[in-house]
């Protein structure tokens, strides 16, 4: 019964970490984690066990380990030496954990690295401008027209138009030009 208890603590621990790091639950503290799971636990040995099971969640998380990778690496931290691995109960607990939380966690990762708000779309045509539709009988050139679509997700679009005369095309495409030359010099180094 005692390892029944501790298999439900440790995988409780395991939640508790991936709802406060990965999917930004800011109710969950270590405080309430030891309180509610490890309440008997001195809290040095909660602190220890706490880091050491994020440290692997983080490192099984970074590297998006398959089931080979997990059990070689989880193999390979049960082989460790002087208690900075895990016992056969914590890598049975983790692989069930990664298991089932894997796509979770990956999505997560994955929306906390996007800026945002995004591009969703972008859409853009040219058009000669008649002195009429200015106001000004000394313009009447092509002119083009972009018409920027940005969104949160779980939100509406918005919407931002953008007008070019040739000049100014002219000079967005030199920036973008010398941003390529930039990023080309800096990938020659490496």
């Amino acid at each position: 019964m005692a390892d029944v208890d501790a298999t439900k603590s440790l995988g409780g621990l395991l939640n508790g970490i991936a709802q406060k790091v990965y999917y930004n639950n800011t109710e969950i503290t270590e405080e309430l984690l030891k309180n509610e799971l490890y309440a008997e636990l001195p809290q040095d040995e909660f602190t220890a066990l706490h880091g050491r099971m994020k440290g692997l969640l983080k490192s099984i998380a970074a590297a998006d380990m398959d089931h080979g990778q997990l059990e070689a690496f989880l193999t390979a931290q049960a082989r460790r030496q002087g208690g900075g691995g895990v016992t056969a109960e914590q890598a049975a607990a983790l692989s069930r954990f990664w298991k089932s939380q894997r796509v979770r966690v990956r999505e997560s990762l994955l929306a906390q690295s996007r800026w945002e708000p995004g591009l969703r779309g972008l859409s853009w045509r040219v058009d000669l401008q008649t002195a009429a539709s200015r106001g000004d009988a000394a313009h009447g050139g092509p002119v083009a027209l972009m018409e920027l679509e940005l969104g949160r997700a779980g939100q509406d679009s918005e919407f931002v138009c953008l007008e070019f005369d040739e000049t100014k095309v002219n000079q967005v495409l030199k920036q973008m030009s010398d941003i390529q030359e930039s990023i080309d010099r800096v990938v020659h180094r490496t």
